[in-house]
């Protein structure tokens, strides 16, 4: 019954850049589907970003994920055990959105299943062994992670464990992180509603990624990212940032996204 992560969604006015951002610093590959008229997908072999255009009346930043499942039908059953849940049918233009659901904490995802039409990039293509580096997790700030985890661990099967008191939610490749979240965590910076709070990768060498990130940014300033833990406030927001275990290296792309780098180890 698990469940795959297989796509996470980024709203941006920067659609575009993001994409080359993407793949000059963590070696992502455009899909071979191209949209460019309607969004850019970029992939390392088994989660694809699908970056889209920012549209009158979205949030930039992190927006949702996407989980492929073998039944999509006997996952809506189980989903509508759990008040609060609910789900609807997407226009079939939507390569990643077959339906659209939202947990009971109002978090929004993606269920597709392989008899599904209009699928594309990393939903049709056969993963590929892990990269070197590789999307590890998406982490969400949430009024009531545990039950949160309990939702998609009865839902989709996903592997639950708690740390640091975060919940960790495992399809044995990546991982949904719930983390508490509490307006007063926020205090001496500024406030992120509860929602995706940020995307995290694994590395075979964070020294070389570090010199990678530099070396990209010296070439191009427009892919240098936007800078994390600046001033009082930014250095509020990268405490708050920093106390997810999972990551050692804490950056942001040229829109803002943060992102969380750790390196593999095994």
């Amino acid at each position: 019954m698990s469940a795959k992560i297989r796509h996470i969604a980024i709203v941006s006015d920067q659609y575009a850049l993001l994409g080359r951002f993407y793949e000059a610093v963590f070696g992502m590959q455009t899909a071979p589907d191209k949209r460019p008229e309607r969004a850019v997908t970029v992939s390392d072999g088994y989660v694809g970003l699908n970056i889209n255009p920012r549209k009158a009346g979205r949030a930039a930043g992190l927006d949702h994920f996407g989980l492929e499942v073998e039944d999509a039908d006997a996952a809506l059953e189980r989903l509508a055990r759990h008040a609060g849940a609910n789900a609807v049918r997407r226009p079939s233009t939507r390569p990643f959105a077959g339906i659209s659901a939202n947990d009971p904490d109002g978090n929004v995802f993606d269920i597709s299943q392989p008899a599904m039409e209009n699928r594309a990039s990393v939903y049709v293509e056969a993963p590929r062994e892990r990269e070197a580096i590789a999307v590890s997790h998406l982490a969400i700030r949430t009024l009531h992670p545990g039950p949160m985890a309990a939702f998609y661990t009865d839902v989709f099967g996903l592997v639950a464990s708690e740390r640091s008191g975060a919940f960790h939610l495992s399809d044995g490749r990546v991982s949904l992180v719930f983390m508490p979240w509490d307006i007063r965590d926020y205090e001496g910076g500024g406030i992120s509603r509860p929602g995706p709070d940020h995307l995290g990768f694994t590395v075979s060498s964070l020294a070389a990624f570090k010199e990678r990130h530099q070396a990209v940014g010296d070439n191009n300033p427009h892919l240098r990212g936007l800078p994390v833990g600046a001033g009082k406030e930014g250095a509020a927001r990268l405490a708050l940032l920093a106390k997810c275990p999972l990551g050692h290296h804490h950056l942001a792309d040229p829109d803002g996204v943060l992102i969380d780098v750790a390196e593999a180890h095994g």
